[in-house]
Parts: C-alpha cells; structure tokens; sequence
C-alpha cells in the first residue's frame, strides 16, 4: 500500500520509497504539476514554525506526529540551532521511518531527541509511551506538530477527538502547529489528486479553511490565523500565497 511518508520522499528526491508510492505520487502530480514544490513548502513550514516557537516564544519541547523519512535538517536541528537544550520526540507509523530513527535521534548533547513508533489513531499509547514520559516533561508547554497528517484521516476516524486527547494532555503555553491539504484554491485539480491517492488505496481528505480552524477550536490562533503555508509568516514576500494548496496555522493554549 502507499503511504505517505514515502510519496513524500520521493517528491523530495528520496529514494526510500516503493514502485506503488512512485506510481501513487506521480498519477498525483499528472493533477497537480507542483506537488514537489508543495511538498518542500511544508518542511520550511516546519523550519518557520520551530524557529517561532523556539526563539520567540521559548518554547524548549517538540511533539511532532506524523514525522516522515527524516530530510535534514529535521525539526530538531532548527530548534536547537537557538536552544541547545531543546527536547523534541518524533512520532511516525511508517517502518521505514523507524528503519531511519536513529538519523532523528542524533541531539545536541544539551538536549535529546527520540522516535515512537505509533499511530495518531491511537494518541493514549503515544502519550504513555516510556520514551515520551523520559524526554518531555508535560507540566511544561509542549510544541504540538500535525504537518501534513491529518489528511490521512477520514471524519470516521474522528481526527479532531484524536488529537484533543493530545491537546488536553498538554499545559498552558503549549501551541499546536497543523498544516491541510485544501480544495479551496483549485478544487478540480485537488479532486483528481484525491482519486488517484484513493485508487491506490490511500486515504487522502483535503478539507476546507472552517474544517482546519476546528482543529484549533479552544486555542488562540497566533497572526496570522489559518492562513495559506505560503502565506505564514514567510521569510520574504510571497506573490502568490495561494500557490501551494495548504492551509496552515498556529494556536496557543490559554
């Protein structure tokens, strides 16, 4: 079967991947031209947002779900460029992810790093894993990170009580972090995009701006809101937000 993970590292130019997420990954991009480029907007998202966190708002841990096949420099190697002593724990349900683990865990010797192999859908075991409760401490706030997961998951699947169980878990001053695959810039494209993951097998739910901004519901947006990922807080002017088919946002519990 497909799976994310690896369609997006064969967007990025990796070679951890299979002939079904090649073939999965490539009828995509027979919809949507710019995958790869959208593919790469997600990882300076995460590159913006870790340094945000981190230099901004103090942020020393990272929580970050749905990991994929480490492309330096990973979330942790941002953060503790400005924090040495940053704590982050990579969660991802990919084996060939768990097979490149240990590239996730080279920390700085102030800080650490580890990887749980789990499944969002299951965010009690997450929570409790031992190598968690050693590496973070939830008294204290907690950078959650949902960088282009939560597609993966049908409104079956509730992803919003998925992830609340997470949110609850964490303590005032903790942010949440999500970027979504959207319809809401080029609907067609998006629809035959969808299809093709689907035919292969995939789940793959793009969901409309309103959508997204309940998975922030009881947190406070940071600016600029749910906005288009090229539009968040970019590092130079963007002349067309809009080009990359992702929301994305920021919140911070009260």
């Amino acid at each position: 079967m497909p799976h994310s993970a690896r369609i997006y590292d064969w967007w990025l130019g990796g070679k951890d991947n299979f002939a079904v997420d090649r073939a999965t990954g490539a009828a995509m991009i027979e919809a949507i031209p710019t995958l790869r480029e959208m593919a790469k907007e997600n990882r300076r998202f995460v590159h913006r947002v870790a340094r945000h966190l981190v230099a901004e708002a103090g942020i020393r841990q990272f929580l970050d779900i749905g990991t994929g096949i480490p492309t330096r420099p990973n979330l942790h190697e941002i953060a503790q460029e400005i924090a040495p002593e940053t704590r982050v724990v990579y969660v991802d349900n990919d084996p060939i992810v768990l097979a490149h683990a240990r590239a996730l865990m080279v920390s700085s010797p102030e800080g650490r790093s580890t990887y749980i192999h789990a499944d969002l859908r299951e965010p009690e075991k997450i929570l409790t894993d031992a190598s968690l409760t050693e590496t973070l401490d939830l008294t204290q706030p907690v950078a959650l990170t949902l960088v282009a997961i939560l597609m993966l998951l049908d409104d079956a699947d509730d992803p919003i009580g998925r992830i609340r169980v997470l949110m609850d878990a964490l303590p005032s001053g903790s942010y949440l972090a999500i970027t979504h695959p959207t319809q809401d810039f080029a609907p067609e494209a998006v629809e035959v995009a969808v299809a093709a993951a689907r035919n292969n097998g995939m789940t793959l739910v793009p969901r409309h701006r309103a959508e997204v901004e309940r998975f922030f519901q009881g947190w406070e947006l940071i600016e600029p809101g749910v906005a288009p990922v090229l539009g968040w807080r970019p590092d130079q002017p963007v002349e067309n937000p809009e080009a990359a088919y992702y929301w994305a946002g920021v919140a911070r519990k009260r």
